[in-house]
């Protein structure tokens, strides 16, 4: 379903004009409440923007400038994106728990000129200020190394002024959760973001009352902007926790939130779930990593119908979704289906030679939508390669079933070729999610002392089970085969993710797959 809100219509404008037109039709309702409890009324989000967009403007940024984002799930933080677009600059967001080396090669690749800081964060400011970048750094707040912007900014008045920006311009240069070398950087533009903002999410609420308890540099900040924009209102909160999550569910009478798999399992395994009035929650959007589907009937039947899966990439965005009653639904060989096209995307499934493939055929999945990508920052050729006759090649493999619900195998590239064919990583997942031992688990592929790939599972056990290497290769081979029984099983007592919440396989090859070892046994220890 798609709908209109509010008075901008008009898809020339940038996005976050659209959300100040709206914060400045009803001025005086709150429409963000912070980590810390502080209530934000429109206006004064609509002002505090205004001002820090002049006082940027003045320090120049605009059309063709880059600003990094050091900040976190703050007021200020979300101030400080939505300036920097109004002022015509694009922005690349950092990640907390990368290295200060890795963030200023970043920040040099996408030719930034300004780091903006917010007040918790300043250690790692600092540290940024010490690298070799030609950047200037302000803070978002007091600071001992760099000028506090926001106090600047609050002395000017509150101007409305034009963003210069156009449609077509960049608003933000994302990044893949790649765990090798430099993340590609994704550019997203203000039309396919503007455009986005129009679509209504089923059980959101009227108005969407949204709970931001993951990063904002993610989904969760787009949620937040399709919220402001659909009259809706915003909760903060800095870091995941789940017994503060069902607090503010019922506190704040949330009626939406965004989640990884992981972290849903960690509410419905919370000892406050039962006693937890969840009475407001209407939808629980979920998706980025594969899902165990024992568990997904567990949180429909505790939860409700609230479960909205989602299947995206960052190139991109939104692709398919799951809605109430379809999170059981499976294809062949167990997968669960990763749901229908949303409105106004196109999918594919092709051959390697490019034939359209009929339901049921598995062949990689090509998709076409405004929200797809214009291309990778300053790489043609990587663009080509995936941008293709209008059709995005997302490096999925999967197929369709008559009824239009899409079924991904796995990645092309993640694949392990082993001998006597392939296994797909989360192909095996999902199986290994199936077996009672198993909490958690992440495949991945590793070469043994001849070169060989092998097959390996990092395994968080189910609490009261100790599954055993040849438990695991047995429950594997009896539904999958031979070719798909790991070679070896690591027990462990938690899945490291990369700094973007996805598994890091990169992490568990080098501490985990030793090439003399055939199995692991007892929880293994990943140090930091």
């Amino acid at each position: 379903m798609s709908g209109h809100y509010g008075p901008v219509r008009d898809s020339s404008v940038s996005y976050v004009e659209a959300i100040l037109d709206v914060l400045s039709a009803e001025p005086r309702r709150t429409v963000i409440t912070s980590a810390d409890g502080a209530h934000i009324r429109a206006a004064d989000l609509r002002d505090r923007i205004r001002r820090l967009d002049a006082e940027l403007r003045d320090r120049g940024v605009g059309r063709g400038t880059t600003v990094a984002l050091l900040t976190g799930s703050t007021v200020e933080g979300l101030v400080a994106r939505y300036a920097a677009n109004m002022a015509g600059g694009k922005v690349v967001t950092l990640y907390e728990g990368t290295s200060a080396t890795t963030m200023a090669d970043i920040m040099a690749s996408v030719d930034c000129s300004l780091l903006l800081v917010d007040g918790r964060r300043q250690e790692a400011g600092a540290q940024l200020v010490g690298t070799a970048a030609t950047h200037r750094t302000l803070s978002l707040g007091p600071s001992t190394y760099a000028e506090d912007v926001l106090a600047l900014a609050d002395r000017r008045p509150a101007l409305p002024l034009r963003s210069p920006a156009r449609p077509g311009d960049d608003w933000r240069i994302g990044h893949t959760g790649g765990t090798t070398g430099m993340p590609k950087g994704i550019r997203m533009s203000h039309a396919s973001h503007r455009r986005g903002l129009d679509d209504r999410l089923e059980g959101a609420g009227e108005p969407p009352r949204f709970l931001a308890c993951t990063s904002l540099a993610h989904l969760a900040g787009l949620l937040v902007d399709r919220t402001l924009y659909q009259h809706g209102s915003v909760v903060l909160q800095e870091g995941f926790d789940p017994g503060e999550v069902l607090a503010a569910v019922a506190r704040e009478r949330i009626t939406h939130t965004w989640l990884l798999p992981p972290l849903l399992y960690q509410i419905l395994d919370h000892p406050d779930l039962p006693g937890t009035d969840l009475r407001s929650l209407s939808r629980i959007t979920y998706g980025g990593t594969a899902a165990s589907p024992e568990r997904l009937r567990e949180a429909a039947a505790v939860l409700g119908p609230v479960l909205y899966g989602w299947y995206g990439q960052a190139e991109a965005q939104l692709i398919t979704e799951a809605g109430p009653g379809e999170q059981e639904l499976t294809g062949r060989d167990g997968h669960l289906t990763v749901g229908r096209a949303m409105p106004g995307v196109e999918i594919a499934l092709r051959s390697p030679d490019g034939t359209r493939l009929p339901p049921g055929e598995l062949g990689e999945v090509h998709v076409r939508s405004h929200h797809v990508m214009p291309g990778y920052w300053k790489q043609p050729k990587l663009t080509a390669e995936v941008l293709r006759g209008g059709w995005l090649h997302t490096g999925d493999v999967g197929y369709l079933d008559e009824a239009g619900h899409l079924f991904i195998v796995d990645r092309i590239k993640d694949m392990i070729v082993v001998v006597g064919g392939h296994v797909y990583p989360a192909d095996l997942e999902e199986l290994l999610l199936r077996h009672p031992g198993v909490a958690r688990c992440t495949v991945f592929g590793s070469r043994d002392r001849h070169a060989l790939e092998q097959v390996h599972a990092a395994v968080v056990p189910a609490a009261g089970h100790d599954p055993s290497l040849e438990e695991l290769q047995n429950f594997v081979t009896v539904r999958k085969g031979a070719l798909y029984a790991p070679h070896a099983v690591h027990l462990v007592p938690e899945i490291p993710l990369t700094a973007v919440g996805k598994p890091d396989r990169r992490l568990l090859r080098s501490r985990l797959a030793d090439p003399w070892a055939t199995a692991a046994s007892g929880p293994e220890d990943l140090p930091s």
